[in-house]
């Protein structure tokens, strides 16, 4: 059961030119799992509300965490204009994204802002030291695109069984990445155990649907190894 209640923002954190993270004071006696959601409601006159994954792990446990691409709507306007010490509603935890007990090796396909429940699920390994080898497939458009990319190098420096992989449309000089989108070839190469992982799948509906049917179709996966999650309107 989710529970609703007001909390106050304790720190913003500016991730990209257009992506933001929101720390809010968190409750001790509610938890939530990694890869779960939220619904966040604006105290404005229309009473604006959004579902956004919670993208800090359980195991930070002085903030919760939800992070937003910015865009022109009226949410993200009225959002972008709150400052630490504002309050807004919340209710978590929400959504069935989460690890399962049943796989010690995982793979997570990604793009854009996809990536806060991942962050969250590899945040909770990474803290946990949990006996699960993981394998990140994250595309950007380019490097200023990628959120959380200093999180996920920390990640990786301490935690060896983590490997990331950045996919761009437009290759940095001297950044180590794929060049272009993710599809069934990369994914082979990149990993090639695919047959024997869990897929998680997170990020814009067409990429979404692209990248299942990329592992049903073409890498012959069972549907019981594909667990997705759709970020709509953003």
């Amino acid at each position: 059961m989710a529970d609703h209640f007001e909390a106050k923002i304790k720190e913003i954190i500016q991730r990209t030119h257009n992506v933001k993270s929101f720390r809010l004071e968190r409750k001790k006696d509610i938890d939530f799992k990694a890869g779960q959601f939220m619904c966040v409601s604006l105290k404005t006159e229309n009473q604006c509300k959004r579902y956004l994954s919670i993208s800090s792990s359980p195991t930070e446990k002085d903030y919760i965490e939800f992070t937003k691409k910015l865009t022109q709507s009226d949410f993200s306007t009225a959002l972008n204009g709150l400052k630490p010490g504002d309050s807004l509603m919340v209710q978590y935890p929400l959504g069935k994204f989460v690890l399962e007990d049943t796989h010690n090796e995982i793979a997570f396909l990604s793009g854009g802002i996809g990536i806060t429940p991942i962050r969250s699920i590899c945040k909770y390994i990474v803290d946990k030291k949990l006996d699960i080898d993981v394998i990140l497939l994250y595309a950007n458009h380019s490097i200023k695109d990628i959120v959380f990319k200093e999180d996920l190098e920390l990640m990786q420096k301490q935690f060896p069984k983590l490997k990331v992989c950045h996919a761009l449309s437009e290759p940095a000089p001297g950044f180590e990445c794929i060049s272009g989108r993710i599809n069934g070839q990369i994914i082979k190469k990149e990993i090639p155990d695919y047959a024997l992982r869990k897929f998680y799948i997170c990020g814009p509906p067409l990429m979404v649907g692209s990248m299942r049917k990329i592992l049903s179709d073409e890498l012959a996966l069972p549907k019981e190894n594909i667990t997705t999650e759709n970020f709509v309107g953003y």
